[in-house]
């Protein structure tokens, strides 16, 4: 089969929702819309309410991880997102004023065949909502404001969600995308275990400011405190602003506020403080690590920061959360329209709590790090930079729906890497994203010996699976003329191999192809009871 893009359905046959909607998410933040938007695109019948009254212009995270830009190139929306950021700013240090040390953190890294962003994509966070939400209504759904919800009842087959305003809406699961505090965390009594650092705290907010060179990230770190300037991008004169606090004569925290940004700023910048003109989305953070115990009570899930919060080092809250979102998309689908038995929902919890856990313990790494690296001269948030920070090595190969199997390079459970190929048909270029792009599992079939195994996958599980043969020189659907592609998956010359892929990109199965009845195997026990 060659490699065909995704689709995108026209905006005149929108996804349909009963009266007892088959999934409402709550909270539409970054997560609950790469949530909706999976869904959608698999025709399930999905709303999405926030308690907002308007849409929030709030920057806070900086942007998508290299895995996340993956997450948002498979559901359509990358070029968007590439457009409207700008690539990682270097990093200028200063002391006492004075600028010391210039750092590009991302300055040798570059995409490879594997792996084809090379680090993440600076973009204001409602500058990414905005694209979700367009990429959303092209399903035909759209993001219903002012619905907050404050209570749940589950019934046989359905909960039902009661709203502030006296209004109920009936699903058949709800999903709790709607942040640290959650609402809907609490309804369900699922602890939320860690503490917060009260000393750790930072005061941020947008501001406008002239006079700075937008082309970098300005540190200014000081003994006595600390201001970061980072331009927001799609913007001619707005910036991240991020500082240490000042405190009252008694030690409090002084809020958060235009003229406190402007005297931190002169203290620490040695420039005019009129060069900040505004400051707006105003805040005080400090460092909470907190995980839910559990993702799933009865039909009831939560991802993102409803599930797990943690230091801002390393930039992974939001990202951690899309890839939660990718991560049940699938699954809940599968679920909602009877392929698979509701247990498969617990894989979720199963293989995206580890991570959490795992997130919480680098992040907070990373964050001693840097607080030990700007106590030296020339030390920056270069210091939270990390491979690990990409995103690109998590995987799950220790969940019950990662096969036994492996290559030299690769286990079930691992991301599925890309790798630019031939389309053999048509004899233009192609990669193995663009095979795996949209809501089905892929296989693939390294070596002519495959053949037969691929065509008849593809008979069995049309409705489920795309099968493309892969190899260097022989008939086949894509065509590995440098072999990357090998290289990637561990495949070594004249080698038969089978590498099932799920809908997420991760690897489920890997089997030498006269194992192939393994294929089917692992197929036919998602399709029962999970």
């Amino acid at each position: 089969m060659p490699a065909t893009p995704h689709e995108t359905p026209p905006a005149t046959t929108p996804v349909t929702t009963p009266a007892t909607t088959p999934v409402l998410i709550v909270g539409s933040g970054p997560t609950g819309l790469t949530l909706a938007c999976d869904l959608a695109r698999r025709s399930i019948g999905v709303r999405i309410i926030d308690k907002s009254v308007d849409f929030p212009r709030s920057s806070r995270a900086k942007g998508p991880n290299p895995r996340s830009l993956e997450v948002l190139e498979d559901l359509g929306v990358v070029d968007r997102v590439l457009a409207a950021g700008s690539g990682p700013l270097p990093m200028r240090k200063y002391r006492n004023g004075q600028a010391i040390a210039d750092t590009d953190p991302f300055e040798s890294s570059h995409p490879t065949p594997d792996a084809p962003y090379a680090h993440g994509r600076l973009i204001a966070q409602w500058q990414l909502e905005e694209i979700l939400r367009d990429r959303l209504a092209e399903y035909g759904v759209r993001v219903e404001l002012g619905s907050e919800a404050v209570a749940l009842s589950e019934g046989p087959g359905s909960v039902t969600v009661a709203l502030a305003d006296g209004r109920s809406i009936g699903a058949r699961y709800v999903v709790g995308c709607d942040g640290g505090h959650s609402p809907v965390r609490k309804v369900l009594g699922v602890p939320f275990e860690g503490k917060t650092t009260e000393e750790q705290a930072m005061v941020c907010g947008d501001v406008e400011a002239d006079g700075l060179d937008r082309g970098l990230w300005h540190q200014w770190f000081d003994e006595d405190g600390a201001v970061m300037m980072c331009p927001i991008p799609g913007t001619a004169s707005g910036w991240w602003f991020q500082a240490g606090p000042e405190r009252d004569a008694a030690g409090a925290l002084v809020p958060p506020s235009l003229e406190s940004f402007r005297r931190l700023f002169a203290k620490h910048a040695r420039l005019p403080a009129e060069l900040l003109t505004r400051a707006t989305l105003l805040s005080t953070y400090r460092v909470n690590e907190r995980m839910a115990d559990r993702y799933r009570v009865g039909r009831v899930l939560l991802a993102g920061d409803a599930a797990h919060v943690h230091s801002v080092a390393g930039g992974l809250g939001m990202n951690t959360g899309i890839q939660d979102a990718y991560n049940l998309g699938w699954k809940l689908a599968r679920v909602v329209d009877g392929r698979s038995g509701p247990g498969l929902l617990d894989t979720y919890e199963e293989e995206r709590l580890p991570v959490a856990s795992w997130t919480l313990d680098i992040t907070a790494e990373r964050l001693r790090e840097t607080l030990d690296a700007i106590r030296r001269p020339g030390g920056g948030l270069d210091s939270a930079v990390s491979a690990d920070t990409t995103g690109l090595g998590l995987g799950h190969p220790w969940s019950s729906l990662s096969a036994p199997g492996s290559t030299p390079r690769l286990r079930a459970g691992d991301r599925a890497p890309d790798a630019p190929c031939r389309d053999t048909a048509t004899g233009g270029p192609t990669r193995l994203f663009e095979a795996f792009a949209g809501p089905h599992f892929t296989l693939l079939g390294f070596g002519p010996d495959t053949a037969e195994v691929l065509r008849a996958t593809e008979a069995a599980y049309g409705d489920t699976v795309r099968a493309y043969g892969v190899d260097a020189g022989a008939p086949a659907d894509l065509t590995d003329d440098a072999g990357h592609a090998h290289t990637a998956y561990g495949v070594g010359p004249g080698t038969a191999l089978l590498v099932l892929v799920r809908p997420d990109n991760h690897v489920a199965l890997i089997a030498p192809a006269t194992e192939s009845g393994a294929i089917g195997d692992y197929l036919d026990r998602l399709a029962g009871p999970a």
